[in-house]
């Protein structure tokens, strides 16, 4: 079977961490890097004989793309430290890679997890990630240096495969919330980069109020979001008000200098 290397980059998520470890525990390599937790996530990561890098954090996509390069396998699964693989993935992902597969990478369908229930409706599922790939040693694929919500860029035959990845990521409101306001902040210096302002008034008056309201109106009731009940009402109302946070804080972010 082709060596399988695991990469994992972390900051105090002692909460999650032996959950993931132990989903990639048949791995033969398994690669923490950790940007100087001050909690026992290196004790856990440690405990379980993964190979732990401390460095510090030059952001998601530069702290992913280290890690990359200090993968051995002949292929690489890149997770979350709030991501665990369920049973039925482990067994495909297994069974895939010792089959010599014609395909170059692989995208994992995840499950997002919003106050312990599974949302699968208003466009939260399956959402598709590109995570397991072939390491072309010595220069492996490469996640796009953005401030958020980075992408791996991949060149080659793809599939998807059928397990899901259980993306534990909001087992609360303040979680959520603490992480919407950390993620829309990177969004709007995104814009602000990309010279999306809003500065003209209906534009502006369009992405905070028009473009949410129909935002949520359309995963809500058009994409079902409504069968995931009183989460699923929450989540979709709550992602709707992340969007027009960002384009509020770039506009913010924009006018600072003339102030």
């Amino acid at each position: 079977m082709p060596l399988l290397s695991v990469a994992i980059v972390t900051f105090n998520e002692e909460d999650n961490l032996a959950r993931t470890l132990a989903s990639v525990a048949w791995a033969d390599q398994i690669l923490v890097v950790d940007s100087g937790s001050t909690d026992r996530t290196v004790e856990i990561a440690r405990s379980i004989n993964a190979t732990v890098l401390e460095r510090p954090w030059p952001g998601f996509a530069a702290q992913k793309n280290f890690a990359l390069t200090q993968c051995t396998g002949d292929w690489i699964l890149s997770l979350d430290a709030d991501e665990e693989l369920s049973p039925e993935l482990q067994q495909q992902i297994r069974h895939t890679l010792s089959s010599a597969p014609t395909f170059d990478a692989f995208y994992l369908k995840r499950r997002n997890l919003f106050l312990g229930r599974w949302i699968k409706h208003g466009g939260f599922y399956p959402d598709p990630k590109l995570r397991l790939f072939r390491n072309r040693l010595p220069s492996p694929p490469q996640f796009e240096a953005r401030p958020v919500h980075e992408t791996l860029h991949f060149a080659g035959p793809t599939a998807t495969l059928d397990g899901d990845i259980l993306h534990h990521a909001y087992p609360t409101l303040s979680s959520y919330i603490e992480h919407m306001d950390r993620y829309s902040s990177l969004g709007a210096q995104l814009l602000i980069d990309k010279g999306r302002t809003s500065a003209n008034i209906f534009t502006f008056f369009a992405r905070i109020v028009i473009f949410p309201f129909f935002g949520f109106k359309w995963n809500y009731l058009f994409r079902l979001g409504f069968l995931d009940g009183r989460e699923g009402l929450l989540l979709n109302l709550y992602h709707a008000c992340y969007s027009s946070w960002k384009y509020a804080k770039a506009w913010e972010l924009a006018r600072k200098p003339r102030s």
